[in-house]
């Protein structure tokens, strides 16, 4: 591909931009309780009333929203008119190519929604915006927690925080650094998830708390992103979470919480004395089918364990065998496992068979059921002894919401990582089922 030098590509930004601009129109109106659609002389979508700032003294406006709510134009409105006002402002974003790619380029992202007037310079390698007036929007990472350590600012727009990884450190710093002006704020858009820190902030008598659905913005929504997220999560507990924004409580009788698994979340794993990746196949790649579990696991020379990556999902047989093949050479691992009854064969014949031939391939037999199974690697997140590099959204919410001793259905992505986890644990995962003989024997009893 021919590389283009810097002046066509400015040139090829700046009639992007133009573009962008020349489709400006306001996004807040002056009708109490509007719902965005047009009406009278506003003859095209616009804020509705849930987008607008609350009136009144606040510290916190927190925007929970389900996927595609408008959540992303509620935040970038709102620094828009934070720059009118306030001299420095920052933008936290999950990573930092998210706060380039949706908070300041995408569609609804700052550059987009600036006032053609009151446009701003935009300095990628800055990661900064300058507007006319002086004001400075600069750009964080939520991966790197302590940059927010030194800065100050008027006000601040965090973006999914529900979704850091080290969400706490992050809130904490920011919150330090919000000590210019009268009355520092911060407006936070997110999907909700059920984390610790989420709980205590809505208890927070500063915080002023709005929800959107999915429902809410379906038109201005593409059609096919609106029935494909609506045919695949309405009515079940994942869509409750990210089309109406509810936070989900921890399910009774599932074997993990999201309070055990948000204390393990770290931001990356030491040095690894062995990578394992853990298989279990569907049964067929029909549609509604259970997905083909695939789950990267390592352990250090300390016995903690190391949740690196989850590339689950539905794959043909050429595809999960391609998949699994392709984490076991991205993460340089040991093995790739699998359980004999449960599809180990089948695992090793079908990458075998589709070529990859250079993986060590390890099938694995137990008799004990799924939920024993699970046990000793529950027993190591309850030690705090695994940790997740990151989030796994799919993963954890299998995990939470699994419950062995009432449902028949297979979890794929938490067999997966049990298979993983047991390999590298070695026989100190092995579950084993005693009798009162065997213990009186142990004890030194008679039979």
């Amino acid at each position: 591909m021919t590389q283009l030098d810097p002046r066509a590509q400015a040139q090829i930004a700046e009639r992007i931009a133009s573009i962008r601009h020349s489709q400006w129109k306001p996004f807040y109106c002056t009708v109490p309780g509007c719902d965005g659609k047009p009406h009278g002389v506003w003859t095209w979508p616009h804020a509705r009333a849930d987008q607008h700032p609350p009136k009144g003294a606040w510290a916190y406006w927190m925007n929970l929203g389900g996927r595609g709510a408008g959540k992303t134009r509620t935040g970038s409105e709102w620094v828009q008119r934070c720059t009118r006002v306030f001299g420095r402002i920052a933008c936290v974003a999950p990573t930092g190519p998210d706060f380039r790619a949706t908070m300041v380029e995408g569609e609804s992202g700052l550059l987009a929604t600036a006032h053609p007037e009151f446009r701003p310079l935009w300095e990628p390698s800055k990661k900064q915006l300058t507007y006319p007036n002086g004001a400075v929007v600069t750009g964080y990472s939520a991966e790197e927690p302590d940059r927010l350590r030194g800065p100050e600012h008027h006000a601040a727009w965090c973006d999914e925080p529900a979704f850091y990884a080290m969400v706490q450190q992050v809130w904490d710093n920011l919150l330090f650094g919000l000590r210019l002006g009268r009355r520092p704020r911060v407006c936070l858009t997110t999907t909700p998830k059920p984390r610790p820190w989420l709980r205590s902030l809505l208890k927070d008598p500063a915080l002023v708390l709005v929800r959107s659905s999915t429902y809410d913005n379906l038109h201005n929504l593409s059609p096919v992103f609106a029935q494909q997220v609506l045919d695949k999560y309405e009515g079940t507990r994942l869509g409750r979470q990210e089309i109406h924004a509810e936070i989900l409580d921890d399910v009774e009788g599932s074997l993990w919480t999201w309070d055990m698994l948000d204390g393990c979340r770290v931001d990356g794993a030491p040095t690894l004395r062995r990578i394992v990746v853990g298989v279990d196949p569907a049964g067929s790649k029909a549609q509604g089918a259970d997905e083909t579990g695939i789950v990267v696991v390592g352990i250090d020379s300390d016995g903690d364990l190391y949740v690196l990556d989850d590339r689950s999902g539905h794959y043909s047989p050429h595809g999960w065998a391609t998949a699994a093949n392709a984490a076991y050479d991205d993460w340089s691992a040991d093995a790739i496992v699998a359980e004999k009854n449960f599809g180990g064969e089948m695992v090793e014949h079908t990458l075998r068979s589709t070529g990859y031939r250079d993986a060590r391939i390890l099938v694995r037999q137990t008799r004990r059921s799924k939920a024993l199974r699970a046990e000793p690697v529950v027993g190591r997140y309850e030690q705090g002894k695994v940790h997740h590099v990151g989030s796994f959204t799919g993963l954890e919410e299998q995990m939470t919401t699994w419950q062995p001793y009432e449902t028949t259905h297979s979890p794929d992505r938490v067999d997966a990582l049990v298979y993983a986890a047991t390999e590298v644990m070695g026989r100190s995962a092995d579950a084993t089922m005693s009798s009162p003989t065997r213990l009186r024997l142990l004890q030194g009893g008679s039979q």
